[in-house]
């Protein structure tokens, strides 16, 4: 598939439509649109330009609501009314989205796209505290929205700048960046492609289920419009109305699920930095806590802990014995969590660098050679987490630190974290059985 340019048109006249259960079949003069009316208030757009298949990591056990609704023919397009939603299709699948009373709330933008220009004195301005300022960007996937008067954006999962987003541009790529967050940096450690749109009153959320690098320009390339693109992949977008932010927030989390209730101890104070590198100074702290009467529930152990930074492995001389050393914690009121992080060691001999080779649980290069780069143990590999037998086997690990009494695991330098840079594109994983590349799956 060639390049989606910003604003160019690669769907065509609508020619006809099918329905099928809760699923709108749309046909296009030159590509094919499933619209599926989840429930009420949810539709999902669905155009595969990359693959038939969804892939999708993020929406799992979606129940389907048995939701009437009626689709009739209009002007260049179809309309779908749903007891909550009206939702308009036409020519070049633009999409124009109204609650039941008739208020807009959502609408393709029509207009070319035209990113300002930006100057620093007699300079185009290039970059700043990280993030790109690119000017007109080729995606294979774009979508544009008209920004309406009074608007305003939240959402995004962890990212930096106010929490209204509009005016913000952010970048959806997994990285691992020691610099200084500023207020304009567009990445950061996890990916939420999911935004909450507010417009007097009424809110709706836009989440674009796409694995590839994705982009929200919130207005900051030209505010007669937002919009969300991918680098590649599949067209792929939830739109959820409220009217509340409140029932935006529980529809999002009918599609991606939500997380089970913590325990009691994690809400409480936890104490966590960069180094304790041995039992001495740990059980200093956790005493000193106690005896100036400082509420703590939890103490962290980074990376120091482990035997040569190898996962899964105690340094018996910093940490004669941990089993013994725990127990004592527990007795004085605290939880320990020890950091995990998935760059394994290359260590002929150690057992979970054997057991992943043997098995082929790590990522490959191109040519199927197990790739190796540098993180805190020197020349480490990766697990493929894409693979439900490479998950199921770290998960089984997990034991080795459950048995000494850890209560918790400290996930880090999963972005995946390299020090030679990030990994190549094309670090190939196994899907269970598909072969997908590190452009895709980041």
């Amino acid at each position: 598939m060639e390049k989606y340019k910003a604003g160019m048109d690669i769907f065509g006249k609508l020619l006809s439509y099918e329905v099928e259960g809760n699923i709108i079949n749309v046909k296009f003069e030159q590509e094919k649109v499933f619209v599926k009316v989840v429930n009420s208030y949810i539709i999902n757009f669905f155009a595969p330009l990359l693959r038939d298949e969804r892939n999708s990591k993020a929406v799992e056990n979606l129940k389907d609501s048995h939701c009437d609704f009626d689709i009739e023919n209009i002007d260049s397009g179809i309309q779908i009314c749903t007891e909550k939603l009206i939702v308009k299709i036409y020519d070049e699948f633009k999409v124009d989205i109204y609650d039941k009373e008739g208020t807009l709330l959502c609408a393709d933008y029509r207009g070319e796209s035209k990113p300002f220009e930006r100057r620093y004195g007699d300079y185009m301005l290039a970059e700043a505290e990280g993030q790109t300022f690119s000017g007109e960007v080729d995606y294979k996937v774009y979508v544009s929205k008209k920004m309406e008067e009074d608007m305003y954006f939240y959402g995004f999962g962890e990212k930096s700048g106010h929490l209204n987003k509009k005016g913000y541009h952010y970048v959806n790529w997994n990285t691992d960046n020691p610099k200084p967050h500023g207020e304009t940096f567009d990445r950061l450690y996890k990916s939420i492609p999911f935004l909450i749109g507010l417009n007097k009153g009424n809110s709706f959320g836009i989440f674009f289920d796409n694995h590839f690098e994705t982009h929200f320009d919130m207005g900051r390339d030209n505010s007669e419009y937002y919009y969300f693109a991918g680098v590649d992949g599949n067209l792929d977008y939830y739109f959820i109305y409220g009217p509340s932010v409140k029932n935006v927030v529980e529809g999002y989390t009918k599609i991606t699920g939500t997380m089970p209730l913590p325990q009691l101890w994690t809400l409480g104070y936890q104490q966590c930095r960069w180094s304790y590198d041995n039992e001495e100074r740990l059980m200093e702290i956790a005493n000193s806590f106690r005896e100036k009467g400082i509420p703590c529930d939890t103490l962290y152990l980074d990376i120091d802990y482990m035997d040569g930074y190898r996962v899964f492995t105690w340094n018996n001389e910093r940490f004669e014995n941990p089993e013994a050393m725990i127990k004592k914690l527990n007795d004085m009121g605290f939880k320990v969590v020890t950091i995990i992080d998935p760059g394994v060691k290359v260590d002929k001999g150690y057992k979970i660098y054997d057991e992943g080779l043997k098995n082929g649980y790590f990522a490959t290069d191109n040519q199927g050679i197990v790739y190796t780069n540098e993180v805190w143990p020197g020349d480490s590999v990766y697990p493929d987490f894409l693979n439900s037998n490479v998950r199921k086997w770290w998960a089984a690990n997990q034991k080795i630190m459950t048995d000494t009494g850890v209560s918790g695991i400290w996930n880090d330098m999963n972005e995946p974290a390299s020090f030679n840079g990030p990994l190549p594109d094309d670090v190939m994983f196994d899907n269970d059985g598909i072969p997908v590349t590190h452009k895709e799956i980041t």
